[in-house]
């Protein structure tokens, strides 16, 4: 079949990769001039199978007020909220509870595990250089009342079968050594060893090679006005190129998604989260992360690539703006300067910003809709990387009509109550 891929980031070329080896005809189009330009352009480098766990969970209504309140505040909302932001923020907030935690948890841990066996799949079958690490996502807690919390985390985990290690001070700094230049500022730690690292922007370029090969043509620069239907299917694609056909067409544009969708009647509720990321050369190997270290205390990653830095985080509720604000640049920077100093250097730091697409219930949303050819592949928030390629697969076998690899339950859009 000819199918259309709306969308070059991180998802979208995953996805493409998988319907050319299924023996599709395959075509992406983006408004950007290469992959991976936007969202999945610098985010935080984690593939963080272990660290799947829903925003929404019990307790988190009143820690947000609190986050709000810190000087480093980890969230923001913009005062100047309107009736979609208000709408997604009520659904998230409905998810807030035990039953809904543990079951949108179980979920998004299927297809992140799915996912990690695609990457370990693809590294056999092809050979892609992204910086890749497999050293494990190390969560820090600065208080015991922290380490105290985790225990709900950590039966999710062996729940659904993923190895982890619980640390104290010492086992933290044997793990991630120069933390012992700053072990007074921890009191412990959550690690989970298949975790894994690397660029996002290299892999996603790298594998965009790959679908070349396959024959996968794509067309960038071009600006998608919208979807054009009829009753029951998709009939194109409008551009400012002209109108693009298929006979299947696969919607992988983030947040941008929403927008597009409800022009056809189609609602989806994911939403834009904008988070911010600094990086900057490592300068003193001694002082600088092996892996990833996720401070739970103001919900930043430091992630550590050959000779560089990414550190990520910070959660702004300011609709798709997409503009850089300095004064959300000291929470990230606080982070890795506190816990690694003069590893990296902090003057030369390139600060970027994205959107991340995130539903209510933190799953992404997968598979078809009411139109016979249409089909989704969005909605992943922090974890579109670490999705990425069982997502890809997992569509991609919907699409060709295939049986999925995992229990489909809970990862499409019926779950909201759209057919």
């Amino acid at each position: 079949m000819k199918v259309l891929i709306l969308g070059s980031g991180v998802i979208g070329v995953t996805s493409a990769w998988y319907l050319a080896k299924q023996g599709h005809q395959v075509t992406v189009i983006d408004r950007q001039s290469a992959p991976a330009m936007e969202t999945s352009f610098a985010n935080a480098g984690q593939i963080s199978p272990g660290y799947s766990a829903p925003w929404a969970a019990p307790g988190v209504p009143l820690k947000a007020i609190k986050w709000m309140m810190q000087d480093l505040a980890p969230l923001m909302i913009n005062p100047k909220v309107n009736a979609n932001t208000l709408k997604w923020m009520t659904k998230m907030l409905s998810n807030c509870t035990q039953s809904s935690y543990h079951t949108n948890k179980a979920r998004m841990m299927r297809l992140a595990e799915y996912s990690r066996d695609c990457f370990k799949d693809l590294r056999s079958e092809i050979e892609i250089d992204y910086e890749g690490r497999t050293g494990g996502t190390l969560q820090v807690f600065r208080t015991q009342k922290q380490v105290d919390a985790a225990a709900k985390d950590i039966s999710v985990l062996e729940e659904c079968g993923v190895s982890y290690e619980v640390l104290d001070r010492e086992g933290c700094v044997a793990r991630e050594p120069a933390l012992g230049f700053v072990k007074d500022k921890i009191v412990g730690g959550l690690r989970l060893p298949g975790d894994e690292t690397g660029d996002c922007f290299k892999f996603t370029n790298a594998l965009a090679d790959e679908c070349k090969k396959l024959g996968v043509e794509f067309k960038f620069d071009t600006e998608i006005e919208g979807l054009i239907s009829d009753d029951s299917q998709i009939v194109g694609v409008k551009t400012k190129q002209g109108t693009f056909t298929a006979d299947r067409y696969l919607m992988c544009l983030g947040s941008y998604s929403t927008l597009l969708l409800a022009n056809v009647g189609v609602v989806v509720p994911v939403y834009p989260i904008k988070g911010y990321s600094l990086t900057l050369p490592i300068v003193d190997e001694t002082k600088a992360p092996v892996s990833t270290v996720m401070d739970e205390t103001y919900k930043v990653a430091v992630t550590r690539f050959e000779d560089r830095i990414r550190v990520g985080g910070t959660a702004e509720i300011t609709s798709y703006d997409t503009s850089l604000q300095e004064k959300r640049r000291k929470n990230v920077e606080f982070t890795v300067t506190d816990l690694f100093p003069g590893g990296g250097d902090i003057e030369k730091a390139e600060f970027w910003t994205g959107l991340r697409p995130m539903t209510p219930d933190g799953t992404p949303v997968l598979g078809g809709t009411r139109y016979a050819n249409l089909y989704l592949n969005t909605g992943h928030g922090t974890l579109g990387w670490t999705m990425s390629l069982g997502s890809g697969k997992f569509v991609a076998d919907v699409i060709s009509g295939n049986k999925t690899d995992i229990d489909p339950e809970g990862l499409s859009v019926a779950r909201y109550g759209q057919k």
